[in-house]
C-alpha cells in the first residue's frame, strides 16, 4: 500500500502554484504503539493554509520545507495500534494532504457519520464553524436589532456568521464579489444588505448609504480596502473581530489599515479570533449548529473537488473566488 502525500518544497512568493509542492509515493511505514493509521476521504482547504507556508511562526510553525503539507482532514481508521481506536471509525485531525495518514492516536477527533455526512466535519461541524460561532458570539457579542456587517461573506465562514447573527435578531449586511455570491446572500439566505464589492468603486459611501446607523459588530476576513472602507462607517461602541485577510496573504506585504483611528472615536474594541483557543468549548458550538441544522435555520454548502492531483488549483480558488461554498479535495480511491 503506497501514500500518495503533497510535500512543500519551496515558499511561495505571490500565489502558491504547483512548482511550490512536490508530489511523493511512498510505502506505509509500520506502525509504533500508540499509533493509527487513517484513510483520508476528505482534505479541508482553507485561506490560514497560505499563511502556513511561509516561514517562522505566528499562532503556529510554517511547515517546514519537505514536510507534508498540513490540512484538516477527515477519514477512516484503517489500522490502529492504539487501545482507543478501532477499524472502521471516522476521525478529523491535522491529517495533511495526502491519502493515508500515520498519527498519533490522541491527535485524532472521533465523528459520528449517522449524525451528519463526514465532510460536514471539515465545515460547518468543524474549524471554520467553531470559527463563524465563536467569533461572531464570543468576540462580537451581538445584540437584537443591531447591525452586523460580513465581509467575504459567500465564503463558508462569513455565510454561517451571517445566518447566526440573523438568528440571534440582527439587520445583516454583507460584502461580496460577484453576481451569483450576491444572489446567494440575498435571494437564499434573506440578507437584509448584500454589496457587490466589485461594482461598488467606493465602498465608503455605498456602506454609509445603505447602513445609515453604523455598524455595530464587523466580521471581517478579508481586510486591505473593505476593512478600511467599514472603518468608516462605525456605531459608537462596536465591535471589530479580525479572523482574516484574504486579500493580502498574497501580497509580499501586508496593508495594514489607514482608518483605524475611527476605532477611537467610535469607541470601538478590535479582536482577533483563533478556533485553537476554543476547541474545548466545541461541544457547545456543536451543539447549536446541529440544532440550526436539524430546524432548516441554516443553509450550507460544499464545494468538492476529486482527486488529489488536483491540490494546487483548488487551493487557488480561495483566493480568485472559484468556490461556492466550503471548499475540500476529495480523495478517490480505485
Amino acid at each position: 500500500m503506497f501514500n500518495t502525500r503533497y510535500v512543500l518544497a519551496s515558499r511561495p512568493q505571490g500565489p502558491a502554484t504547483e512548482a511550490n509542492f512536490r508530489t511523493e509515493e511512498a510505502p506505509l511505514a509500520e506502525l509504533r504503539e500508540g499509533e493509527v493509521l487513517v484513510r483520508i476521504h476528505y482534505i479541508s482547504l482553507d485561506p490560514a493554509m497560505r499563511g502556513w507556508m511561509n516561514a517562522g511562526t505566528t499562532y503556529v510553525p510554517g511547515v517546514e520545507l519537505g514536510a507534508v503539507m498540513r490540512a484538516f482532514a477527515a477519514g477512516e481508521v484503517i489500522v490502529s495500534r492504539h487501545p482507543n481506536w478501532k477499524t472502521g471509525q471516522m476521525v478529523t485531525g491535522l491529517l495533511g494532504v495526502q491519502t493515508y495518514a500515520v498519527v498519533k492516536g490522541e491527535h485524532l477527533t472521533a465523528v459520528d457519520t449517522a449524525l451528519a455526512p463526514l465532510s460536514w466535519y471539515l465545515g460547518i461541524l468543524g474549524m471554520p464553524g467553531l470559527t463563524a460561532y465563536f467569533g461572531l458570539l464570543d468576540k462580537g457579542n451581538p445584540k437584537p436589532g443591531e447591525t452586523v456587517l460580513v465581509s467575504g461573506a459567500a465564503g463558508m465562514v462569513g455565510s454561517l456568521v451571517g445566518q447566526i447573527a440573523r438568528i440571534k435578531g440582527c439587520r445583516v449586511a454583507g460584502i461580496a464579489g460577484g453576481e451569483d455570491k450576491c444572489s446567494f446572500l440575498k435571494d437564499e439566505l434573506k440578507w437584509d444588505v448584500v454589496i457587490d464589492y466589485k461594482n461598488s468603486p467606493d465602498l465608503s459611501a455605498v456602506l454609509k448609504e445603505q447602513l445609515p446607523e453604523g455598524i455595530n459588530v464587523f466580521f471581517d476576513n478579508v481586510g486591505g480596502n473593505i476593512l478600511d472602507a467599514a472603518l468608516t462607517n462605525l456605531a459608537r461602541d462596536c465591535r471589530i473581530i479580525i479572523c482574516g485577510a484574504i486579500s493580502q496573504y498574497n501580497q509580499p506585504a501586508i496593508q495594514g489599515p489607514s482608518n483605524y483611528m475611527k476605532i477611537v472615536t467610535a469607541r470601538g474594541t478590535l479582536s482577533g479570533i483563533i478556533v485553537l483557543d476554543y476547541f474545548d468549548r466545541a461541544a457547545e458550538a456543536l451543539t447549536d449548529l446541529s440544532g440550526w441544522l436539524k430546524a432548516g435555520k441554516i443553509i450550507y454548502r460544499e464545494h468538492i473537488i476529486p482527486g488529489i492531483d488536483q491540490f494546487p488549483f483548488a487551493l487557488n480558488q480561495l483566493f480568485t473566488g472559484g468556490n461556492n461554498g466550503k471548499l475540500l479535495l476529495q480523495n478517490t480511491y480505485e
